[in-house]
């Protein structure tokens, strides 16, 4: 499995500490920026992770903003994409479970790396379940523009 990986400049810092720690357990996250504290564009950054998921680039990412608010936002407006924004561990398994995300989003200035972590581990664990939920999933993309 493929997972990318980026942020704006308020992610740079938990988006760096998460490559290293996936990188010991064998899991490379591809990094689509950005790549410094310098102030940037989160909706630029999204619709890079975006295009790679689209393009088949990556099966799944993660985004990371100051909040995760306004990058989910950004992700969101696009067609095919389901960025979740995970603040505990039911809601990690939820958004996959019954919302078949493909990102998962977090607040680099509002969560901790340890929570992250557990969110991310369980977001990756959890299998669509399909069923009712695929109708809705179909939904959303016919609303999307």
């Amino acid at each position: 499995m493929k997972i990318a990986i980026a942020s704006d400049h308020g992610g740079f810092s938990l988006k760096e500490e998460l490559k290293k720690h996936y990188a010991k357990q064998g899991l490379v996250l591809e990094d689509l920026g950005t790549h410094s504290e310098e102030s940037c564009d989160y909706p630029l950054v999204a619709r890079k992770m975006t295009d790679a998921l689209l393009q088949k680039k990556a099966d799944l990412g993660i985004l990371i903003c100051g909040t995760g608010i306004g990058i989910s936002i950004a992700a969101n407006r696009v067609r095919g994409i389901r960025a979740a924004l995970l603040y505990n561990a039911e809601v990690a398994r939820l958004a996959r479970e019954h919302n078949n995300a493909n990102i998962a989003v977090f607040g680099g200035r509002m969560q901790k790396f340890e929570d992250v972590v557990k969110y991310f581990d369980i977001f990756l664990k959890t299998e669509f379940e399909g069923g009712r939920h695929e109708r809705r999933i179909c939904e959303l993309d016919e609303m999307g523009v």
